[in-house]
């Protein structure tokens, strides 16, 4: 007897429908293809240990599994309940009236409990466009596939369960997730705020422009300074994810494996921090089988690179091209698959081996040019795409000592969202660009128009303080950032002012 089941194939961060087909006939022996992997190879020693515990048997004649389309690798051991579904259907020892109306997905221990997968919110989101009335997987991924309304999604823990529900022996328990209702009530939920920083005025401010207009920063500063402490509270003043963003973040999340079992959606922006020993398939995404990586994984979020120059070079020339398209291609000869990657950069730096360079109160011990040649592990192609330098000093004994309340993080974000407004109604007409920080040079030239003392203020900038070249954009960037936080269709002067002093790492001489 021939019998399909139906399982899904998670391709980049979408879903692909996998039939698989099952036909026993006569003969002996059971054959799998449709370009299995391993791990889907090994599924029949599985079910066959699963099927025993549970009194049922493998089927006894000559069976033909054909895993379709057969061109696109099956990969990971969720297959093991389709594949075994369909072998009990085809054997006639279950019932197979409704067969054809879920996706099943899940692997099966020994005894028959159902272990936990990855991507199971794109394999929900496949299933309903393709109008099936249900989705059974795993218990532990049942919530994050409930956030996909129109979708029947039901969480089962051992495979009795699902050959029960088949021969209408026992009703299954549909998992109901209120999806708005649950993503409204923990939205804005941070566990830091920026009223715990003490002092640090301008480096908040700061940090401000860089939210509101979506740049990328880099601080400099000596140990101890609060570089890391600043950057964990940036998503606490980025503007609050929409529910299409929500969605898009916790699939990339799904289809890594990183999503925590208890939650059905992320409500918060992710903040990632990668130590500076990670490979360069970690931060950007690959592999043989290939993963999102840490870039992907900071998706509408923040990506903080604590040490820069720490990192291998090769590592950081790997984000130049994401940083542009805010997407990552990964090839392989058989398949691409792209990954989203749009993230504010935050990156944060010693500005010397000893981290005194500079400081106000401690001395520098690197010999003549050691720091030049620290900051030179940073390429200039890299740094042409961090919009704001930022030197950070060791907040005083007496600030860190006064109890006055700061500014918290709700205050600022208010002031955020507001120019994130102005630049939504700016860039309405144009597809791709939401924030001042994606303006190409042509947006630059149209939106970021001075006047002549402005523009004297510019010149002499650049003359005196020896700006190189590539500061120039990033300034009239910075500054129509500024001017859309005092909500100012024109860029002042002081508003220049202020973005010139934005960009340490390029004064001429800087580093000795």
């Amino acid at each position: 007897m021939l019998v399909k089941t139906f399982g899904s194939a998670v391709h980049g961060i979408d879903a692909i429908t996998i039939t698989i087909e099952v036909n026993v006939t006569g003969g002996v022996g059971i054959f799998l293809v449709g370009l299995p992997d391993n791990a889907v190879k090994e599924s029949l020693q599985r079910i066959e240990s699963a099927l025993k515990t549970n009194d049922l048997k493998m089927p006894q004649k000559k069976t033909i599994i054909n895993m379709a389309p057969a061109d696109i690798r099956k990969e990971g051991s969720a297959y093991d309940l389709p594949l075994a579904i369909g072998m009990l259907a085809a054997s006639e020892q279950i019932n197979f009236d409704i067969l054809h109306e879920f996706v099943v997905m899940g692997e099966l221990s020994l005894d028959g409990s159902i272990q936990p997968m990855k991507g199971a919110l794109p394999i929900a989101i496949q299933a309903r466009a393709e109008k099936y009335k249900g989705l059974i997987l795993p218990k532990q991924n049942a919530r994050e596939a409930a956030v996909v309304n129109d979708l029947d999604v039901y969480g089962v823990e051992n495979i009795k369960e699902v050959i029960d529900f088949f021969n209408g022996i026992n009703k299954l328990e549909k998992t109901i997730v209120n999806t708005r209702d649950e993503f409204f009530e923990t939205v804005n939920h941070y566990q830091t705020d920026f009223s715990d920083v003490k002092g640090q005025e301008n480096v908040k401010r700061a940090l401000e422009i860089a939210a509101a207009g979506g740049h990328n920063i880099i601080m400099i500063g000596a140990p101890g300074a609060g570089k890391t402490m600043l950057a964990k509270r940036i998503p606490t003043i980025l503007p609050p994810l929409s529910l299409h963003e929500a969605l898009e973040t916790t699939k990339i999340h799904s289809v890594a494996g990183k999503l925590d079992k208890t939650s059905s959606l992320m409500t918060t922006r992710p903040f990632r921090s990668p130590h500076h020993t990670i490979s360069d398939v970690a931060l950007v995404g690959g592999g043989a089988f290939p993963q999102p990586g840490e870039i992907s994984l900071s998706h509408n979020g923040v990506l903080f690179l604590d040490e820069l120059p720490e990192f291998k070079r090769t590592v950081l020339e790997v984000m130049r091209q994401p940083l542009e398209d805010r997407i990552v291609t990964i090839s392989r000869a058989k398949f691409t698959v792209e990954y989203p990657a749009s993230f504010m950069l935050v990156a944060s730096m010693n500005p010397c081996p000893c981290g005194f360079y500079n400081h106000p109160e401690k001395d520098c011990v690197c010999s003549p040019g050691i720091v030049q040649k620290y900051l030179s592990k940073i390429s200039g192609p890299l740094l042409d795409r961090i919009d704001i330098h930022l030197e950070v000093i060791p907040v005083s004994f007496d600030k860190l000592t006064d109890n006055r309340p700061t500014e918290p993080s709700e205050s600022i974000r208010t002031r955020v969202i507001e120019a994130r407004k102005i630049q939504e109604e700016r860039f309405k007409e144009i597809t791709g660009v939401y924030s001042n920080a994606q303006m190409s040079s042509k947006m630059i030239r149209e939106f970021c128009t001075i006047d002549k003392p402005g523009e004297l203020l510019l010149k002499n900038a650049i003359l005196k303080l020896g700006l190189s070249a590539r500061a120039y954009d990033r300034i009239l960037k910075v500054s129509r950032t500024i001017a859309d936080l005092d909500n100012s269709k024109e860029i002042k002067p002081h508003y220049l002012a202020e973005a010139i002093q934005y960009r340490s790492l390029d004064r001429e001489g800087w580093a000795g």
